[in-house]
């Protein structure tokens, strides 16, 4: 098992939970963060510290689109192993819902 993030993590992109990976299995792109399933050891601290509430443990059902998304980018996207600044206006954007097909980006991060 590995914790995946999800949707609610597009336009946000708040890295308090690479601050807390013991494993740094987090990957940037352009407008949201993935981890590793290979990498990430289901420690869960990760989880509670995301203020958008956008990681999940992969069992949970309806997340097929996320495990993979998660997979392919964490082997494109560059490693981030500090925390950094949300985007600009992340908190414009949190709750927001269809994030993924209006704002999804597969560019890595900067």
């Amino acid at each position: 098992m590995a914790y995946v993030v999800t949707e609610a993590c597009i336009k946000c992109k708040y890295t308090d939970c690479v601050e807390v990976c013991p494993v740094d299995c987090f990957y940037e792109g352009e407008n949201m963060l993935v981890i590793n399933p290979d990498e990430c050891i289901d420690c869960g601290v990760c989880e509670p510290e995301c203020p958008a509430e956008a990681i999940v443990p992969d069992t949970e059902d309806g997340l097929d689109q996320w495990i993979e998304l998660n997979a392919k980018f964490s082997k494109e996207w560059p490693n981030l192993t500090e925390k950094k600044e949300a985007l600009d206006g992340a908190d414009d954007f949190k709750g927001e819902t269809g994030k993924f097909d209006k704002y999804f980006t597969p560019n890595p991060g900067s």
